[in-house]
């Protein structure tokens, strides 16, 4: 059985390096979420349909910007909504 001596020196570049391991992955997965979202991307998130997605906007529950002829939810909103309900 082979024995190993780890030096502080190893410990300290082991925990260098998974802090930074740790925080790509935290970045990975806050890029991966896009801003701004489709009408039917939002259907799609909360399984509503293109009816209950209208309810929201008419009844202002929901807030969106329109450029040309598509529709855009602020995510962030989203999540408001969903942790106001």
């Amino acid at each position: 059985m082979a024995v190993s001596i780890i030096t502080k020196e190893d410990l300290q570049e082991f925990k260098t390096e998974l802090l930074e391991e740790i925080k790509n992955l935290f970045h990975i997965k806050t890029s991966e979420q896009k801003l701004w979202l489709r009408s039917s991307e939002v259907k799609e998130l909360l399984k509503i349909s293109s009816g209950t997605l209208q309810n929201l906007r008419v009844n202002g529950t929901l807030r969106y910007s329109r450029v040309g002829g598509t529709l855009y939810y602020n995510y962030q909103d989203i999540e408001k909504m969903l942790n106001q309900k």
